[in-house]
């Protein structure tokens, strides 16, 4: 059995994704890791941050982006087939820039690999989530926050990247452009795991929070909406009040170790439970949702009310 682990990125450095530190976690169950290397700014140093990784596991493939030939985010999901394409294993490990597995997981997540590889059902493994915000402490599962999603799939032409690489399709035509919700596009037949991502795309310091959101908008509206929505905000992204935040009392994926050391917007954050007046409310700070988020949590065990599910769970 042979594990590819793959990912994509651009500018990742400059706007503060743990790159490095997403490889490293799931890289000792991983025969090879490639790399799809978007080109940057010139003042990105992704490229440097891989190649101190010094592993032969490692492959940079460097790529152009088009956004203007995959607009609404479907670059992401171009990026990531093109990743896919370079891929020579029987499973195939995603992990966004952002997302970091934990060490306590990869001996369940490799046993599974091996369990399940020859069942012709099981296309790919469904993985939990925990989704971190404003620092390490605190987190938000709150209504409309993915509980789920597929990470690792079986090897398959069929097998693609689905709209802006939030998850994957089976599109046995696919013709190499659309990436969206169509005829003919199949839901994946996934089992379950006992093993979460952790996912710290809303762990930054609030300067480069705000940077990372502008450049996420750019990719999915363009950049001259882009330039127009943000021209009039603040630089720094207020992530609003953290103490009714869940509290993460657990230990952090050992990776991340000198990465967390970089800490250093503690001041920047509210620890209150009173937020700015002019400040527009979160999804998850609006009165509905905090009544919907109660009762999952204590009415439905947990388990979101009508969670976005892109998949086929398969009792194996």
């Amino acid at each position: 059995m042979k594990i590819s682990g793959f990912s994509f990125g651009r500018n990742t450095s400059k706007l503060y994704y743990p790159i490095k530190e997403s490889i490293l976690s799931i890289l000792p169950i991983c025969d090879e890791f490639i790399f799809v290397l978007g080109k940057g700014d010139e003042d990105d140093n992704t490229l440097e941050i891989l190649k101190s990784i010094n592993s032969p596991k490692l492959k940079i493939i460097h790529s152009e982006w088009d956004t203007d030939a995959f607009p609404n985010g479907m670059e992401n999901a171009h990026q990531t087939d093109l990743a896919i394409s370079h891929c020579t294993g029987d499973w195939l490990f995603y992990v966004q820039a952002d997302e970091v597995v934990h060490e306590k997981y990869l001996p369940h997540i490799k046993s599974r690999c091996e369990e399940l590889l020859n069942n012709q059902e099981v296309e790919g493994l469904l993985f939990k989530y925990r989704h971190f915000f404003g620092d390490y402490k605190h987190y938000i599962n709150h209504h409309g926050w993915y509980q789920n999603e597929i990470r690792i799939v079986k090897n398959k032409p069929e097998i693609h990247s689905f709209e802006s690489a939030q998850s994957f399709r089976r599109i046995p035509n696919f013709d190499g452009k659309s990436y969206r919700k169509q005829e003919g596009t199949y839901l994946l037949r996934v089992a379950p795991l006992e093993a979460y991502i952790y996912h710290y795309g809303w762990v930054r310091p609030p300067i480069y929070m705000q940077s990372k959101k502008k450049a996420l908008d750019s990719i999915h509206k363009g950049d001259k909406k882009a330039e127009d929505l943000y021209k009039d905000r603040e630089a720094e992204f207020d992530y609003g009040p953290l103490k009714n935040m869940l509290q993460f009392k657990e230990t952090h994926p050992a990776v991340m170790a000198d990465k967390m050391k970089d800490f250093t917007w503690a001041s920047s954050l509210n620890y209150t439970s009173n937020k700015k007046p002019d400040r527009p409310l979160f999804k998850h700070e609006k009165l509905k949702y905090r009544v919907v988020s109660w009762a999952e949590r204590n009415l439905n065990r947990g388990k979101h009310f009508f969670p976005f599910k892109n998949w086929e769970l398969l009792n194996k």
